[in-house]
């Protein structure tokens, strides 16, 4: 049987043109190392695929490598593209992730304590928020609550973030729609209800005539019907979906009404599934970047790891993505 070498460290340095000592450094996220070298050592980690020997490390240093991610249970799909984004981080750094996920009913604090005890991980990162006493409690390992999801895995915090909705409205009206539908989804999403709230408060700013709300909870063919029994007389020339399924039940409701998409209603969505920009037309919707997002809170957890202060300054996670369903106000509402 043949046996593949794995690259070390020493074969990075060799290939970055820098000391294995260096490379280590760059590994921590040592800020001392240049970002020129550090941009040659990154190169050279990729392209040798090269995994840290954490087995050997902790050997040395008494330090396991690991570090723990506790989030609530469930299957929302853009929290894989958040783990994926942390992962990549956490490999760049070194470190192995272990997601640790908490069915209902379990006790978030107790459990974070637990983790942080076993003497199994460096650090851990709740998802969800933690109880104050758990986020001051004193311990060798640190814990770090970002809260992300609340026990539901429901979208909070960044990813709750509705200014969008306010550049959606404004922009629409822009264009000339004074009359717009937003079709809701679950009030009980604290996502759902800040976009909510974003969209009424902008229509009163622009003293917009109408800004009507038709509550969908996340099913597309309740905003199939939201479109399809608009009043003739509705004036409705413009929908702000919840998301990008409820946008495309609108825009099969405008079909089913002969209404052109966007020459006769402008459309819009949130989340940008692939399939909308495969869309005909192509959805108008906005881009919540997980990976991202993923990256920059295990990158927090490494600062506090290294007794660093918090980054204060991180970009907006979000952007509207404008594409073909939206356009100028028809000079008349659709009337069929």
């Amino acid at each position: 049987m043949t046996s593949v070498r794995r690259p070390t460290i020493r074969d990075v340095a060799r290939l970055a043109g820098v000391s294995h000592q260096t490379v280590s450094r760059r590994l921590r996220r040592d800020p001392t190392v240049s970002p020129m070298l550090a941009a040659h050592i990154d190169q050279a980690v990729a392209q040798l695929d090269y995994r840290p020997n954490l087995v050997a490390r902790a050997m040395r240093n008494r330090s396991t490598g690991r570090l723990a991610l506790v989030l609530p249970a469930g299957d929302v799909r853009h929290s894989l593209e958040l783990l994926g984004g942390a992962n990549e981080a956490a490999q760049a750094a070194g470190f192995g992730v272990e997601v640790v996920t908490l069915p209902a009913g379990e006790r978030l604090g107790e459990r974070v304590g637990q983790l942080a005890d076993s003497g199994l991980y460096e650090a851990v990162l709740s998802l969800t928020d933690l109880p104050e006493a758990e986020r001051q409690r004193a311990g060798t390992t640190p814990i770090v609550s970002a809260p992300v999801y609340d026990r539901k895995l429901r979208g909070v915090g960044p990813l709750s973030e509705a200014h969008r909705m306010t550049e959606l409205v404004t922009r629409l009206a822009e264009l000339g729609h004074r009359e717009l539908l937003h079709l809701s989804g679950d009030h009980g999403h604290p996502s759902s209800r800040r976009r909510r709230e974003a969209f009424q408060r902008t229509v009163d700013q622009l003293d917009l005539p109408t800004g009507a709300v038709s509550e969908c909870g996340w099913d597309p063919e309740l905003a199939r019907r939201a479109v399809t029994e608009l009043p003739a007389s509705s004036g409705i020339t413009a929908v702000l979906a919840d998301d990008d399924l409820l946008a495309a039940g609108a825009i099969r409701g405008a079909a089913e009404r002969g209404w052109r998409v966007p020459e006769e209603l402008s459309v819009t969505g949130w989340d940008d599934l692939p399939l909308g920009s495969w869309m005909r037309p192509s959805l108008t919707t906005v881009r919540i970047d997980h990976r991202r997002h993923g990256v920059e809170l295990l990158e927090e957890l490494l600062r506090v790891m290294r007794g660093e202060g918090p980054s204060m300054d991180q970009p907006s996670i979000t952007e509207v993505v404008w594409r073909e369903s939206t356009g100028p106000a028809p000079e008349r509402a659709p009337r069929r």
